[in-house]
């Protein structure tokens, strides 16, 4: 039997808990920790801070407070369409470019890759 390919519509994204983050209005600030020895190099030498803090846009902040755990990327994209409009598209790709792009960095973690209902 064939295996059955996973579907990233279906990954439950989940803000990591190790990670800082704020809102501050409408708009989430994430705290980045810069480590490593290149990162102590610059912070040490040349005076990098050693947290950043990234603003998302309006789009960036949205989504970050819809990554519960509780809804799939398909559901997220449902609520950014009914939010957005036409203007979030082309929807999917991006969102889903923006979601691994969070997983690499860590600043997400997916809860079930794929959670069963039922």
């Amino acid at each position: 039997m064939a295996k059955q390919k996973e579907n990233f519509l279906d990954y439950y994204p989940r803000r990591n808990a190790n990670v800082d983050w704020r809102q501050k209005g409408n708009a989430v600030e994430i705290d980045m920790v810069h480590k490593g020895i290149s990162h102590w190099i610059a912070q040490r030498f040349f005076r990098r801070p050693r947290v950043s803090h990234i603003r998302l846009d309006d789009f960036g902040s949205f989504i970050w407070l819809q990554m519960d755990g509780s809804r799939s990327v398909q559901e997220i994209g449902q609520a950014v369409k009914e939010r957005f409009g036409q203007k979030a598209e082309p929807l999917y790709e991006r969102l889903c470019q923006y979601i691994k792009t969070l997983h690499r960095e860590g600043f997400i973690v997916y809860e079930n890759k794929i959670k069963k209902r039922g």
